[in-house]
């Protein structure tokens, strides 16, 4: 809670709700100052104990009544015990993750939706079936919402890592992830089968994933706290269940895993937003949601991004997960109880198939769009570029192509998309025009290679000539942004011949000559008489 104040103290102090209260009298010490003490009050996160009637926190509120208060939260809640609306009033501004998401300030997403048999169609134990420990299993029907809750089917656990593990691998498997588990018992199991999965990255790297729940302690601490961390690449892949849900500011997070069943629209909100951040130093442009348990046809509420208002349902968020007794490292087919008093039926042998698998990608008007990505990316391309030379000629135009690939984005086209679909051995400019004018497409290493066997680069000194060397080679391990990114220059091997103001100064004779330089090796990349 911020506070500004007066009365001689400093203009502006910080307090926390915890340093002003307690259970007992003694403990008030927001009391022991006049109610007209605070000019004004900032409630970040009020959707929690500042709106509820009955707690603590909305005492203090009350006490400093006189000061102007206000509450800011990412997700209103509005339940029978809870209101953000009816204590601080109606929104005096509002923001939806599709304005955010407009403005470049919020990554946008893709979702690929999973269905596995058994959830949809359900699973009947045969008669007289048992568990692995011999419990006999009830004569009915398992569905969706008892997997990992009341019924562990081994086989579905390692099916869900092996499709993480597919994808990452498919991308990048040094892409952040968290998998949002049904409670720590779950967590447990899915970090295990992740690290088969992962096979020898794992082996290699003891520190691949991690299990971060409300039983890690000071270990998970110091596991989420890597997590977070943009400069620190261990761990990559995290499994939660509660612990992540609010308060992660994983920037790098670029892969959101649900194998939860999800019903709170304020859970679904917060757990979507550890995936929302841009962070453009380290390429964090967008991210994907994997659905597992159909969490995602939230998406499709109205209230997902729509306005806050009072509708007075049930408080469906779950209470804080207990920890589960400890788990013997070496038994991957004992799960631990949900809730004390209760046993989960643990189940190996059952088959488990993936049957069904949808891509949604979130459109320019905010909406899902469930048709071939690449489809949709060649109607927009043309909706902006009626013809292949329409485009060639303004890609050929743009000072900076990042300047069109930006463009095409608020389109709703992502080149890293395109890429996963076509090739990531593509460069924006071929990925455009295979898709939309159905071009051949060139690797960016041919390109390259183009380029060096043209000589063009004799007009220029040596040392000059190393450096449009270079450029070339990073623009085919990394793509056109990379060159026309001037701090490209801070790594090697440019550091090898200078600094980025020596290089531009020295060796090309100014900024303005260094940047035509980069045009004209741009010119060369894209010449299309000779590929």
């Amino acid at each position: 809670m911020a506070t500004c104040c007066r009365n001689g103290w400093p203009h502006t102090s910080e307090y926390a709700y915890q340093s002003l209260t307690g259970k007992d009298d003694a403990d008030k010490t927001f009391k022991s100052v006049s109610p007209d003490f605070f000019d004004l009050i900032v409630v970040d996160e009020c959707h929690r104990g500042s709106a509820s009637e009955n707690s603590e926190w909305r005492e203090i509120l009350e006490y400093f009544g006189n000061a102007i208060q206000i509450g800011l939260t990412a997700t209103p809640k509005e339940t029978k015990d809870v209101s953000s609306s009816t204590y601080f009033g109606e929104p005096a501004y509002t923001y939806t993750l599709k304005q955010g998401i407009e403005d470049g300030f919020l990554a946008p997403y893709k979702v690929v939706r999973i269905d596995i048999d058994k959830d949809v169609e359900g699973w009947t134990p045969p008669p007289g079936a048992v568990d692995d420990l011999g419990t006999p299993l009830e004569d009915r029907q398992y569905n969706q919402k008892d997997m990992d809750r009341i019924l562990v089917l081994n086989q579905r656990t390692k099916l869900v890592a092996a499709r993480v593990m597919q994808l990452l691998n498919a991308t990048d498997p040094y892409s952040k992830t968290i998998i949002f588990c049904e409670d720590i018992d779950h967590a447990e199991r899915m970090r295990k089968a992740i690290v088969n999965a992962a096979g020898q990255l794992a082996i290699d790297h003891p520190q691949y994933v991690r299990r971060i729940t409300g039983d890690t302690k000071e270990d998970g601490k110091i596991d989420l706290d890597n997590f977070i961390d943009p400069e620190s690449k261990f761990p990559v892949i995290v499994t939660t269940s509660e612990m992540l849900t609010t308060g992660v500011d994983a920037k790098t997070c670029k892969l959101i895993v649900l194998d939860k069943n999800i019903s709170s629209m304020t859970s679904f909100k917060q757990i979507i937003g550890r995936g929302t951040r841009v962070d453009e130093e380290h390429g964090k442009w967008y991210f994907t949601i994997m659905d597992f348990k159909k969490a995602t046809e939230l998406f499709n509420d109205p209230d997902f991004d729509g306005e806050a208002v009072v509708i007075y349902e049930p408080d469906d968020d779950q209470p804080p997960e207990p920890p589960d007794p400890p788990i013997d490292p070496e038994d991957d087919d004992t799960g631990g109880p949900e809730t004390p008093g209760m046993t989960k039926l643990v189940v190996s042998g059952v088959e488990v198939h993936i049957i069904a698998e949808r891509v949604s990608f979130i459109g320019p008007d905010g909406t899902l769009i469930t048709e071939s990505y690449k489809e949709f990316a060649r109607k927009q391309m043309l909706i902006e570029f009626s013809s292949l030379d329409d485009f060639i000629r303004k890609w050929n135009q743009a000072d900076k192509k990042e300047a069109i690939i930006i463009e095409l984005e608020e389109y709703g086209i992502l080149l890293e998309n395109l890429a996963e679909e076509v090739g990531k051995e593509f460069g924006d400019f071929d990925l455009l025009c295979h898709i939309a004018y159905d071009q051949p497409p060139l690797t960016r290493a041919e390109r390259a290679n183009n380029v060096k066997k043209r000589n063009y680069f004799t007009k220029y000194g040596e040392q000059a000539r190393q450096v449009l060397t270079a450029l070339l080679d990073k623009y085919a391990d990394e793509g056109i942004r990379s060159i026309e990114d001037a701090r490209v220059l801070r790594l090697h091997p440019f550091d090898d011949i200078g600094t980025p103001v020596e290089i531009i100064k020295d060796v090309f004779g100014g900024k303005q000559k260094y940047e035509q330089a980069v045009r004209e090796l741009e010119e060369q990349l894209y010449r299309q008489a000779d590929g």
